[in-house]
């Protein structure tokens, strides 16, 4: 270790503080202090510091003990949020949920050195790994921290990482900025397409082989004994991941889970018609669709199958549109009854894919590109917190 410089645990620089239980009596819209649960931290403008939430308290209400100190972390302590490894700074007064944990710096250690540092930490790594996953005080047991004995030492470090995370962090703005601007340069593109064109308008029914919902007859549909053999069982959730081909997949169907539903082949574009309505995608192997996607199997005689799913990308916003207004937005068969879209002649239709094809190509060249400098800055971020805590900077 570096001289100057020591290790002792976590538990010897600052105080572990969960969060308390407020009476929802008590909660208002606005007030004096915050009143932070884990959900608060993915508002906008605590991405870094707690600085609003959605309730507040009055401080003649509560007990003061309940504060967090302003200069602690938090962070969440219980449930899945653990493994989003959400870390925020309080500066101003607030008090947290049950499902919360502080931790408070004592005199020794500067509240920002304390927030870098703990950057490094994987809660995940810290919880007591059940079913429930838990974080408490004794999760900190074999926690150590180095840090320099001056204060003064602490600051210059902190002061280092706060000028290199700033460049970081807007070099990072720019790389997303310019992956955005070629995303939206595609999507300008295929509007141009769609707009400029004076074509034949006929349903997707009428250029389809096959053009209905998926099945999934089985009641329940979680039954596991459907589950776990070698036939792809698609969900909603791997449609709206997809890159225009479904690749992969989460969950299979055995013999039993296929005799209840249907197999769809290599090339069906699937069409998400509730929870993430209007998603499509093409599946790029032969697999099982539940109720809540529409396969559409093209006829390759009036219609080209990448110009049908170029369509329905461009017509993506307009059917969500159309799902709107039940307690949770969907759109089903009827939604494509009476719904005309702009077919051209199969021929032109080739010629456009192969343009769109293009320029989609180039246009994930450049993604791959952004999102490897994006990926190296985030590299660059864990070696500068490693040199600073090894005393190296």
């Amino acid at each position: 270790m570096k001289k100057g410089w020591e290790i002792k645990k976590l538990g010897d620089v600052c105080v572990f503080k969960s969060g308390t239980t407020i009476d929802s009596k008590l909660e208002k819209e606005e007030g004096e202090i915050i009143y932070a649960k884990v959900g608060d931290m993915n508002l906008d403008g605590n991405e870094d510091y707690i600085n609003r939430s959605s309730r507040y308290v009055d401080s003649i209400m509560i007990n003061k003990n309940q504060l967090i100190p302003i200069g602690s972390i938090i962070f969440p302590k219980r449930g899945g949020a653990i493994a989003t490894n959400k870390k925020r700074r309080i500066a101003h007064p607030t008090i947290v949920d049950l499902n919360t944990m502080a931790l408070v710096p004592n005199k020794n250690i500067n509240k920002d050195y304390l927030y870098f540092w703990f950057q490094q930490i994987d809660l995940s790594d810290l919880s007591n790994g059940t079913s429930i996953p838990q974080i408490n005080n004794y999760s900190f047991d074999n926690v150590y921290i180095s840090y320099p004995h001056s204060l003064n030492e602490q600051q210059r470090i902190v002061s280092i990482l706060n000028e290199a995370f700033a460049a970081i962090e807007q070099a990072k703005a720019n790389a997303a900025r310019n992956l955005q601007n070629a995303r939206e340069l595609f999507e300008s593109y295929l509007e141009g397409v769609f707009e400029n064109g004076n074509w034949e308008e006929k349903k997707l029914q009428d250029v389809a082989k096959v053009f209905e919902r998926g099945k999934s007859r089985h009641r329940p549909r979680n039954w596991e004994g459907l589950y776990g053999g070698q036939i792809p069982f698609i969900q909603t959730g791997d449609v709206r991941n997809a890159n225009k081909y479904i690749t992969n997949y989460t969950q299979t169907y055995n013999e039993v889970g296929l005799a209840q539903s249907k197999l769809w082949k290599k090339g069906t574009i699937c069409i998400t018609i509730a929870a993430n309505i209007a998603e499509t995608a093409i599946l790029n192997f032969d697999a099982c669709i539940p109720d809540s996607i529409i396969g559409f199997y093209v006829n390759d005689n009036k219609a080209d199958l990448n110009f049908a799913y170029y369509l329905l990308q461009y017509f993506k916003a307009e059917l969500q549109k159309l799902g709107k207004g039940s307690a949770q937005d969907n759109i089903n068969l009827g939604t494509f009854e009476n719904r005309y879209f702009p077919f051209p002649p199969l021929k032109e239709q080739q010629t456009i894919v192969r343009q769109l094809d293009a320029l989609r190509d180039e246009m994930q060249k450049l993604e791959s590109v952004y999102q490897k400098k994006i990926d190296y800055l985030e590299e660059l971020k864990k070696s500068l917190l490693q040199k600073a805590f090894s005393g190296a900077l």
